[in-house]
């Protein structure tokens, strides 16, 4: 039986992915923010602890590990030369070196994540995902355990090698996986049509409003080599066409309490829902 040919997954899924500027140090290479990403563990693990049957898939950007590198020798635009392959080294190796930090963060706090990178696994062709064997993914789901993706350097058929960003994988795990919601907490309250002014606030986004809001969005306030907020906003709403009743959150995990909230049902942010509500 072939992936796309099996059975439904029998649980409700849900997407939730910690921003690179939430868990890191975006302005200090390499840092990551060890408190914040122990308090975002415990939040995480503790709401899969209250709904059991509940399915997760989580995902984190790289934020000042992978996007310095990653803007230093270009990796997102193709790797031809063998400086750029020393350079596409050198971005999974800052990418994996933040992973191994949210894993054990998970473990610390009970949560039994394991991590599936995109670069052992995935193809592309011209940054598309071409070919990836997610039975692995599904089996993890299925055994109640936690995966774990993040923004990594891959393969390209014709490119040599690039990255997927977490919106990209998430993008093509929801094809395939079918999630009622994706959470993308970050350190924004949410999408805000005068960034970075942040006067005034967008809660809701749909196809029909998304031409008079995308021009005022903003991109990243640090080093973000795969699009900022502009390019998040667009790419989750064009999923949420593919996808029938999905819904998109944008979000600030800065607060105690309010991933595990979203994780609980309790809706957070800027909404982007294919309808009005």
């Amino acid at each position: 039986m072939s992936e796309k040919n099996s059975p439904q997954n029998h649980y409700p899924l849900t997407f939730l992915k910690l921003g690179g500027s939430l868990i890191t140090e975006k302005s200090q290479p390499s840092t990551a923010r060890l408190s914040v990403l122990a308090r975002l563990a415990g939040e995480i693990a503790d709401a899969r602890d209250h709904q059991r049957g509940y399915g997760l898939i989580l995902g984190h950007g790289s934020g000042s590990f992978g996007h310095v590198a990653a803007k230093k020798h270009g990796t997102r635009q193709g790797v031809t030369t063998g400086t750029g392959w020393e350079g596409f080294a050198e971005v999974w190796r800052q990418a994996a070196a933040l992973n191994r930090l949210v894993i054990e963060a998970l473990h610390q706090a009970g949560a039994p994540a394991l991590s599936f990178a995109a670069s052992a696994s995935a193809m592309t062709s011209d940054g598309e995902v071409i070919s990836w064997d997610l039975l692995p993914i599904r089996t993890a789901l299925e055994s109640g355990l936690l995966p774990v993706v993040y923004g990594d350097v891959v393969f390209d058929k014709n490119l040599g090698g690039t990255i997927l960003s977490t919106e990209d994988i998430f993008d093509y795990l929801a094809l395939e996986f079918q999630p009622k919601s994706i959470l993308l907490a970050g350190l924004e309250e949410g999408v805000w049509a005068d960034y970075p002014e942040r006067s005034q606030f967008v809660p809701l986004i749909t196809p029909n409003n998304i031409d008079t809001v995308a021009p005022a969005i903003g991109g990243s306030a640090s080093t973000d080599v795969t699009g900022g907020m502009a390019s998040k906003v667009q790419e989750m709403l064009a999923l949420t066409q593919k996808i029938p009743g999905l819904e998109v959150q944008i979000f600030s995990g800065e607060s105690e309490g309010v991933v595990q909230a979203a994780l609980s049902g309790v809706r957070q942010g800027t909404l982007l829902s294919e309808i009005e509500e």
